[in-house]
């Protein structure tokens, strides 16, 4: 007799490949329509899937994770990031969390590279001068930025994705200098070139270019605050295609008003998808780049990260630990 394929609900449209895969694999309830599901919606989903595929768009709190049924032993998060994820709530009810990391690195470094360029450069504001018909020709005093290489970046979180921005950085002759939880082992750093700081604030106050590559937890809530952002000097550019709330964006709205920050480029948002009005009129004015979350969007990157959502699932129920598997104490 054969075996049972399990029910897996999956809340958001996938790449094709991966969503035949799914169906050929399990009992597959896809969301043809690709809108964010409603509370209703993963209420049903947690009350009577067997493994549960969410994204960053759902909020799988403690109250959700308690209507749960029995049956639910799995929720394979497709990303890398859990923080819309309450991983005790669900250790607690005796159902394993995964996720997907490793394979947006490359992507979301790449994204966080060219955001440096935008801003320094003023790329996105120069390119719309031409559609707009602003562009009178050459001027040598017009659209001036600032030239990146010999300025010192400093990252705010030195795991993949700040390690593999920081070869990229030294590429175009950036100086490397990081903030991490934990310091790198001697042979990482004298690859990377980087210098080290254990005080967070003393690296912001030295820094031309800050990129933030840490998780949204509670302790990286608001890590650059306002009294932190205070620290950086007038011409430095902040980029952030981590979580926005790891950034105080009512504090870095007032910065960018006020001229005490050359610009900023942010891939995410701390109430996204909702975006700031004055975050939008920055953006009109040329004080900082706005990108929809799009750090990982590449075919291959997203294809990667389905095909790791199905090994997790498939290890899970051949009775094995999936490869994935994220506990509380790793946040």
């Amino acid at each position: 007799m054969a075996k049972k394929k399990p029910l897996v609900v999956v809340t958001r449209r996938l790449p094709e490949v991966i969503e035949t895969r799914m169906c050929e694999l399990f009992d597959t309830r896809l969301n043809v329509s690709d809108r964010p599901a409603t509370h209703e919606e993963l209420v049903e989903a947690v009350r009577t899937a067997d493994v549960l595929v969410p994204t960053i768009t759902d909020r799988i709190d403690s109250g959700l994770i308690g209507q749960a049924g029995d049956q639910l032993k799995l929720i394979a998060n497709f990303g890398n990031g859990v923080d819309h994820i309450d991983v005790a709530s669900a250790l607690r009810r005796s159902i394993t969390v995964t996720n997907t990391p490793g394979v947006l690195t490359e992507d979301t470094a790449d994204l966080t590279m060219g955001l440096i360029l935008a801003v320094a450069r003023r790329l996105v504001e120069g390119a719309r001068t031409i559609p707009d018909g602003a562009w009178g020709g050459w001027s040598p005093t017009w659209m001036l930025g600032h030239r990146i290489t010999g300025k010192r970046l400093g990252i705010v979180g030195m795991g993949r994705i700040g390690q593999a921005l920081a070869r990229r950085a030294s590429a175009f002759g950036l100086s490397i200098h990081y903030h991490n939880r934990r310091r790198l082992p001697v042979e990482i750093e004298d690859q990377l070139e980087a210098t080290y700081w254990e005080s967070l604030d003393q690296m912001l106050a030295r820094i031309d270019i800050v990129s933030i590559h840490c998780p949204h937890t509670p302790a990286t809530y608001h890590l650059l605050s306002a009294r932190r952002l205070k620290q950086l000097r007038p011409h430095a550019i902040i980029v952030n295609t981590a979580r926005g709330e790891i950034v105080d964006e009512n504090a870095l709205i007032r910065m960018l008003e006020a001229d005490e920050v050359f610009g900023a480029g942010l891939d995410v948002f701390e109430h996204e998808p909702a975006v700031s009005p004055k975050l939008i009129k920055l953006a009109k004015a040329g004080k900082v780049t706005l990108l929809p979350h799009m750090g990982s969007a590449t075919n291959e990157g997203r294809v990667d990260m389905g095909e790791k959502v199905i090994i997790n699932i498939k290890t899970f129920m051949d009775g094995h630990r999936p490869p994935d598997r994220v506990l509380p104490s790793m946040l």
